[in-house]
C-alpha cells in the first residue's frame, strides 16, 4: 500500500511540474499584481493548438505567444476585460475556454440537451415498438375458421 502512495505521489508531482512550468521565467512579470491578473486571464483562455488546456497549461509556442500578448496588454494598461476583448475580437469566442451564452453560441450550448433528448426518444420507441412485438396476437379470421374445422372433425 505504501508503495503504491509512493507512485501515486511521484506521478501528481510530475504532472504538477510539468503544469507549473508551461509559463517560462522570462513571461512572469516583475509586478506580483499584474502577473496574478495575467495567470488569471490566461486559465481563462484555451490554448488553440492543444485545444483542450488553457494557455497558462500549455507548452505549445502559439500558447507562449498568447501568454505574452496578454502580459504585453496587460503592462500597456488594459484592463481584464480589454485583453479578452482584443483575443475574441481576434480568434472568436472559441479561444475562452467557456464561451458566453449567447445566439452565435446556441448551437454549441444546445447540442448536449438535443442529443440527449433524441437518445431518449429514440429508446421510448424502441421499447415501444418491441412490448407491441411480444404482445400474443389473436387468431385471424382464416386461421380460426380451420381450427374450428380441424376440432369437429375430431370429435
Amino acid at each position: 500500500m505504501q508503495r503504491l502512495l509512493a507512485m501515486f505521489t511521484v506521478l501528481a508531482t510530475i504532472v504538477a511540474a510539468g503544469v507549473a512550468f508551461a509559463v517560462q521565467p522570462d513571461e512572469v512579470l516583475d509586478d506580483p499584481v499584474l502577473e496574478s491578473r495575467a495567470r488569471g486571464l490566461s486559465t481563462g483562455l484555451r490554448c488553440l493548438v492543444c485545444q483542450n488546456q488553457s494557455i497558462d497549461d500549455s507548452d505549445a509556442p502559439l500558447a507562449r505567444d498568447l501568454r505574452v500578448l496578454v502580459r504585453e496588454r496587460l503592462v500597456a494598461g488594459d484592463s481584464d476585460s480589454d485583453v479578452i476583448d482584443y483575443l475574441v475580437d481576434r480568434y472568436g469566442d472559441f479561444i475562452l475556454l467557456k464561451p458566453p451564452l449567447k445566439w452565435t453560441t446556441m448551437v454549441l450550448w444546445s447540442i448536449p440537451l438535443i442529443t440527449l433528448l433524441a437518445g431518449l426518444s429514440l429508446s421510448v420507441v424502441h421499447f415501444r415498438r418491441r412490448a407491441v412485438l411480444r404482445r400474443p396476437q389473436g387468431l385471424s379470421a382464416t386461421e380460426e375458421a380451420t381450427l374450428k374445422r380441424m376440432l369437429s372433425e375430431d370429435g
